[in-house]
């Protein structure tokens, strides 16, 4: 087994993974964080948090026969820090989450852990169902995985940190029913330090290690279905697709890595859109520009109300006053609304001015 083990490293480097860790399925803590989490409500309308009780966090449950998990991390940074900040500093810009730039994570994880298990089984003779593999697409825990694992410790932001390779990593797991030797876990190194928790534009980071989602830009933006509560949209600025404030202040994401990974790339040129540009996108165009992208989940309406809300939130213009106007017959109430507020608010300016 040792050697097994061994050798399963050796194939997740030669399959893209930049990290391979292997731990047993005991997360009594983490199943006790979880459940304090989700008693406090931090949760939102994430409902699917808790719809699975304890498989979550006990994954022989929910994949009976594992007796060890594989975790994985590939790294996702797509540009240097200095570039994603020039661009979150300019309000005219279009900020989307880094991770969302190029194809959409889940499938290229998952495929290539794919290829990973039919590697183990071709080596010992298992049987195909024995393995499964996972990657942010079921009732995983996969941050204290990882950190059990050793890939990494959960930062006072909740996000996995490397201490040679920060935080802008993707996760994936492999259950496996194999008794396989484990790693030791990894040490916490966020010592004093509170940067993410004083960055954060709405404050989600509620004390270190608990994140309020129904306060967190990345919810706000993705999760949620319906309107972003008013006194938070001023606080997102121009993020239309998630946040990555808390890693672009974390000094251990001095150690990270490019990606080599060209399915992590920029795609359509999402890295440097203005707000104009995909505000007048038709859906047919934001179909098509986000194709094979995790944005696409989020639905075209969802889309032009995060953006409407970083419209208004951008200097007073009359180029933003009239996009904002000709949406203003939209067919979704939501859109409709936020647009409306978006332009009250472009008008309060020149008001005020």
């Amino acid at each position: 087994m040792t050697s097994l083990a061994l050798q399963i490293k050796q194939w997740g480097q030669e399959l893209g993974f930049q990290q391979v860790g292997i731990t047993d399925t005991a997360l009594p803590e983490a199943e006790a964080h979880l459940q304090n989490w989700l008693d406090n409500n931090f949760h939102g309308e994430m409902d699917y948090m808790q719809r699975h009780g304890l498989k979550r966090s006990r994954p022989e449950l929910l994949h009976p026969g594992t007796v060890r998990i594989i975790s994985v991390r590939m790294d996702y940074q797509p540009e240097p820090s200095a570039t994603m900040k020039q661009q979150l500093d300019n309000p005219a810009s279009a900020y989307i989450s880094r991770y969302a730039l190029g194809r959409d994570y889940h499938k290229l994880m998952r495929n290539r852990l794919q290829k990973l298990a039919d590697k183990i089984q071709a080596e010992t003779g298992s049987q195909p169902d024995s393995m499964r593999a996972f990657a942010d697409s079921a009732p995983v825990l996969e941050k204290a995985l990882a950190e059990k694992a050793g890939l990494g410790w959960i930062g006072k932001h909740s996000n996995v940190i490397n201490r040679k390779a920060g935080s802008w990593f993707f996760l994936g797991e492999l259950f496996i029913n194999l008794p396989l030797p484990i790693d030791s876990p990894a040490t916490a190194h966020c010592g004093e330090c509170r940067a993410c928790l004083d960055i954060c534009p709405t404050q989600a980071i509620v004390a270190p290690y608990r994140v309020d989602a129904r306060r967190c830009v990345s919810y706000l933006t993705i999760e949620l279905h319906g309107s972003i509560p008013e006194d938070l949209r001023p606080l997102i600025g121009n993020r239309i697709y998630g946040c990555d404030d808390c890693q672009l202040i974390c000094p251990w994401n001095r150690f990270a890595k490019l990606t080599g990974e060209q399915d992590f790339k920029p795609r359509h040129r999402l890295d440097t859109r203005q707000l104009l540009e995909v505000f007048a996108w038709t859906e047919e165009e934001f179909l098509a520009k986000t194709e094979g992208s995790a944005i696409r989940r989020i639905g075209v309406q969802r889309w032009l109300r995060n953006i409407a809300v970083a419209l208004g939130n951008a200097p007073v213009s009359p180029l933003i006053i009239d996009a904002l106007k000709a949406r203003l017959d939209h067919d979704s109430d939501m859109v409709k609304e936020h647009v409306r507020w978006a332009l009250t608010i472009q008008l309060d300016k020149i008001g005020e001015g």
